[in-house]
């Protein structure tokens, strides 16, 4: 599982945790303008916007998980089981398969409103990259610098919803996950006064007890809720350091640790790597699981007018500054 977030202070930032119990080889992978892009039904991009993103790369071909284009429009999927459902070829749409729609979007789109238009006649359709990758059931994250949607492909077609919090996990639907956001809505990050009844004396007896009532389990739905909450109280100042800080500690609020999740026997979900890309800037700041420095990749250090992907493998391996 997953949750993705927007952030903004001086410059806008968009980004993940990507959960589960595998990795692939994932490398931050940048595709420069010329490089060809090649789809199975609709036109074949020879130039595009430049991207910078996390991807699988298979035969030279980058599997995007969240990038972000030159223009700052950022796309991230998620896992959403059960409930994506990809459709058979359509005449007179916009055949993209799953695997395609980052790129597609990001290659030729500025903003969120762009998106949208484009959206209008797509067909997102239920074809595998090859025999061995089968498509994974997602929904996606979409932001500008402006604002975010969040798109959905069900059983009744594709939904586009407006998403104000610029937050979104995996199962249920967006429409539910806002819709449960009303539950909390007593939630403050103020300290709590007693209103449980004026028969009781009740009082505060420790710090930190604004934002309780909020939960704490790692479902899909408590971490819509603790990230929703934490980004949208969260402060920090304007600098770059101290931007991409707050946001690692935003997603650090809904973080898995191993042991806490076990998907099956020996195997358990852990957060493999957040990510925070600076949408106006084009650096895409990450950590992992074993690797809590951040690192960063600039995509306008490389040659974007290239044909050639750059991909940059991550560094795993925890890095300590050792001060003695």
């Amino acid at each position: 599982m997953c949750t993705a977030i927007t952030y903004k202070t001086v410059d806008s930032y968009f980004g993940r945790n990507l959960d589960y119990y595998f990795s692939y080889t994932e490398t931050v992978t940048i595709t420069p303008r010329n490089y060809p892009f090649s789809f199975q039904s609709v036109k074949n991009m020879e130039s595009h916007y430049a991207i910078i993103g996390m991807a699988y790369v298979v035969d030279d071909y980058p599997l995007y998980y969240d990038a972000t284009n030159e223009k700052g429009l950022s796309i991230a999927g998620l896992n959403f089981p059960d409930n994506a459902e990809y459709k058979d070829f359509a005449e007179g749409k916009d055949n993209v398969a799953p695997y395609e729609l980052i790129p597609w979007i990001l290659g030729q789109c500025e903003t969120v409103e762009e998106t949208k238009k484009l959206l209008k006649n797509v067909n997102i359709w239920n074809v595998n990259f090859n025999k061995k990758l089968i498509s994974t059931p997602l929904h996606w994250l979409i932001a500008d610098k402006d604002c975010s949607i969040t798109v959905e492909c069900v059983k009744e077609g594709i939904k586009v919803y407006d998403n104000s919090v610029g937050v979104l996990t995996n199962n249920p639907t967006f429409d539910f996950q806002m819709f449960n956001l009303n539950n909390y809505m007593k939630v403050s990050k103020k300290e709590p006064t007693n209103e449980f009844s004026n028969k009781v004396k009740l009082k505060e007896y420790c710090s930190g007890m604004g934002g309780i009532g909020l939960p704490g389990d790692l479902s899909s739905v408590s971490r819509f809720v603790k990230a929703a909450f934490t980004k949208l109280n969260s402060i920090s100042g304007w600098s770059e350091s101290e931007s991409i800080s707050q946001f690692f500690h935003i997603l650090g609020s809904v973080a898995q640790q191993r042991g806490c999740v076990c998907m099956q026997e020996g195997k358990y979900e852990i957060t493999i790597y957040s990510s925070c890309c600076n949408m106006d800037k084009g650096i895409y700041y990450y950590t992992t699981y074993e690797n809590s420095q951040i690192s960063a990749v600039n995509m306008y250090n490389e040659d974007l007018e290239s044909k050639d992907l750059v991909s940059y493998p991550l560094i795993k391996g925890q890095q300590i500054n050792k001060q003695n």
